[in-house]
């Protein structure tokens, strides 16, 4: 979903001497127009389209006409030939429900361990351009772009293709025997994102990247987070980068400025269809605001890069080991449901609760998951130009581990190994290592309660539990979950599915 192309313009913010900016334009020349439409991810029932328009002039963007589809008894997405205004009006099945009340989900036909569901995919090879479009308020038309990828036959993450509706597969879930384990499985079959709900955040996106390059011409507008990196549930908020330059930017003056600007569209231009767009001055300061018409929240910021490197990383953690998913889904519905799961608040974001999961399977004693930035340092290069970086998880083949624990034990062990075995005083969590690593003596990770290291610029993710209240409160939290789940082994005694579900 990044760009490939040799010819996309000037920079957004010409230096003083005007020299053009090489951002974009490091391509080879050789190299045709790349439509990096469709990032595929297997979590989903159905395939979508995940068009992203790079083009340096964007006056129009196209779209695919997929086949009919129906999502959360919704009425059909409604397709036509032709183009209409954008009114930022809810579908019709929408209007009669409550602003804040989530449509029922889709009811899931599989309940055994073996699913058949689309194969998500994101285009990867050379491809006509479709005439048709869909009929999204708004639609505006561009140039595709195309790429070419030879699919490796032993690599097990999602590639690219180029087909936007491919004949389904099968997708082997772990075998759940026992309750807990049934229960951990049924909770992710149950809550994991569908694909019109990724693809509302996607026709989103492009409708805001051609409203926003009316500001700054050569940007681009990427969405990543839990929507592209496996681990996204059907309430999950959406998470968009716009990348507006090569040079990194000043997260403090510049981003916020920026930042600044688009708010305003949001709060004028597009008031129509965004609603509460708010500026949040964090270290990473972003634009909060929900979109009236795919009802998703989003969360904007500006050239934070490393949420596109990682991204990636993660989704090829997410597919290389059967277990990740619904392992990781099910610790983020119960961090949610015990209010531990809200940066804003003190506690642990998702991203972070991602991150623990994945280094506790790398540190068993027999890993269920490896370092993959050890393994493979050219494919997760953090310094690989953004439009290589959707490639990387690709060719990574299947993880075979040896060990054979079933989801409820992993569980169990998770919850254990935060309450009695993890020295918080002194250790870091490193999936770049695969194993708990000492504290560095830097200011950020001074008087810090939690630290978990962000896998490319090094940062901690949990910076935002500052309070020691805070923290006794998450520990507290992971020591009561092992010791119920360790003696009663019923999901419900620290989750309650029936809420989990009703919140997808």
């Amino acid at each position: 979903m990044f760009p490939n192309s040799s010819s996309l313009g000037h920079p957004p913010f010409p230096p003083k001497h005007q020299q053009q900016s090489n951002f974009f334009n490091k391509l080879p020349v050789n190299i045709s127009p790349t439509f990096l439409a469709h990032q595929q991810v297997t979590d989903a029932q159905f395939n979508f389209q995940n068009a992203v328009t790079l083009s340096g002039s964007l006056a129009t963007i196209p779209a695919v006409r997929p086949q009919s589809l129906t999502c959360r008894n919704s009425s059909p997405v409604r397709l036509s030939d032709a183009p209409v205004s954008f009114r930022g009006k809810k579908r019709q099945s929408e209007q009669s429900n409550p602003q804040d009340v989530k449509r029922q989900r889709l009811h899931s036909q599989h309940s055994e361990t073996t699913v058949h569901h689309g194969e998500t995919t994101v285009v990867n090879q050379a491809v006509p351009l479709p005439e048709h479009r869909f009929a999204f308020p708004g639609s505006v038309h561009s140039p595709l772009f195309r790429s070419h990828y030879i699919p490796d036959s032993y690599a097990c993450v999602p590639p690219l293709r180029d087909n936007l509706f491919p004949d389904r597969i099968e997708t082997t879930l772990p075998v759940a025997k026992d309750q807990l384990s049934q229960q951990v499985l049924a909770l992710f079959q149950a809550c994991q994102q569908q694909t019109c709900d990724l693809n509302r955040k996607e026709l989103c996106r492009t409708e805001l990247q051609r409203e926003i390059q009316r500001i700054f011409p050569q940007s681009r507008l990427f969405l990543v987070g839990s929507s592209l990196n496996g681990f996204g549930t059907r309430s999950s908020d959406g998470d968009l980068c716009l990348v507006v330059k090569e040079e990194p930017v000043n997260q403090k003056t510049e981003a916020r400025h920026i930042l600044s600007l688009v708010q305003k569209l949001f709060s004028t231009r597009l008031s129509s269809y965004i609603e509460r767009p708010q500026l949040i001055r964090a270290k990473v300061p972003i634009v909060k605001f929900r979109d009236k018409v795919s009802c998703v929240e989003f969360d904007l910021n500006v050239n934070n890069v490393v949420g596109i490197r990682n991204t990636f990383l993660l989704r090829a953690y997410a597919y290389i080991e059967n277990r990740v998913r619904p392992l990781v889904l099910v610790v983020k519905k119960w961090a949610s449901f015990h209010d531990i799961n809200d940066a804003s608040r003190g506690t642990l974001s998702s991203y972070s609760l991602v991150l623990m999961v994945l280094h506790y399977l790398q540190t068993l004693p027999e890993p269920i998951l490896p370092s993959l930035q050890k393994i493979y340092p050219e494919s997760f290069d953090p310094t690989m130009q953004l439009h290589l970086v959707h490639q990387a998880p690709c060719s990574i083949p299947r993880y075979i581990s040896k060990n054979g624990s079933s989801l409820g034990d992993l569980l169990i062990g998770f919850f254990k190994y935060y309450a009695t075995e993890f020295d918080w005083s002194h250790q870091m969590i490193s999936v770049r290592e695969a194993k708990a690593i000492p504290r560095p003596d830097g200011i950020e990770w001074r008087n810090k309660f939690i630290c978990v290291e962000e896998p490319f610029d090094g940062t901690n993710t949990a910076r935002a539990v500052h309070e020691k209240q805070k923290f006794d409160i998450i520990r507290g939290e992971f020591l009561k979950s092992w010791q119920i789940l360790q003696d009663k082994k019923d999901l419900n005694n620290i989750l309650p599915l029936g809420a989990a579900i009703q919140k997808r």
